[in-house]
């Protein structure tokens, strides 16, 4: 069995979201690189088991979880099923999310504006409320939510997605300063222009070539999940060639 070079997360436990693919994949790969028990979440089971297989080659543990963000009450036990079996959280990583479509608001139809919301918004206040227990079990609990640049809302035709980052920004911020005084940090990444599947759909004659891997925008972010990460609120954007320490991403607020 491969020998982990590191282990700055040995013996955390870790709930990454949207980890069939992407950011959220390439996160949960190298927390549990680094001796985290990594719970992974996403519709897709047999993405899911691909990368159960690849964390178990690189000498992890993980635990498949198949998980709908639409899905209201198996979202609502996430908590006390983590409770049951670790009987704590230490990291949050909330990056599972959709693009909806991409159109005039008056022309967004009713059901693909709840979709966006739902997933990208909705379901991560579900997520704190269920698992606010577990985290503040943590000694040093920490929630990286991901968003983008299109939260600015200055983009036309992006607008469900825009107002569920928007959304999701004020939401995080307003649980990092609820959890001021405990254990839990909370902050939100922006990974830029990457290379998944969402960014594709979204710019479709894109050379690929020149965006970022996910496994870069990963190992970047992973200091902000280390127990020493004591910035609160902060919104941190990738930057190539660098990680964030606990001073910059104080720092690197909007």
């Amino acid at each position: 069995m491969p020998q982990r070079q590191q282990q700055r997360f040995k013996d955390r436990v870790a709930l990454v979201t949207g980890a069939s693919r992407g950011l959220g994949r390439a996160i949960a790969l190298a927390l549990a690189r680094e001796g985290a028990h990594v719970v992974v979440a996403a519709r897709s089971t047999g993405a899911l088991e691909d990368l159960d297989d690849e964390i178990r080659a690189v000498g992890g543990t993980a635990t498949i979880v198949k998980l709908d963000l639409r899905a209201q009450e198996k979202l609502d036990q996430l908590g006390p099923l983590i409770y049951q079996r670790w009987g704590k959280l230490d990291i949050l990583v909330a990056a599972g999310g959709i693009l909806g479509s991409l159109s005039p608001l008056p022309h967004v139809t009713a059901d693909a504006w709840d979709a966006v919301i739902d997933i990208n918004l909705s379901a991560n206040w579900r997520l704190i409320r269920t698992l606010d227990p577990v985290l503040k079990r943590s000694d040093a609990a920490r929630v990286l939510m991901v968003t983008a640049e299109e939260a600015k809302g200055d983009l036309a035709y992006w607008g469900p997605y825009a107002v569920s980052k928007a959304g999701l920004e004020a939401l995080a911020r307003t649980y990092a300063a609820e959890c001021a005084n405990t254990p839990v940090r909370v902050n939100l990444l922006d990974p830029g222009s990457m290379r998944t599947g969402l960014r594709v759909k979204a710019f479709p004659g894109e050379n690929k070539d020149l965006l970022t891997d996910p496994a870069d925008v990963a190992a970047f972010a992973l200091p902000l999940l280390l127990p020493d990460m004591k910035a609160n609120a902060s919104l941190v954007r990738f930057t190539p060639n660098a990680k964030p320490s606990a001073e910059q991403a104080a720092s690197e607020t909007t």
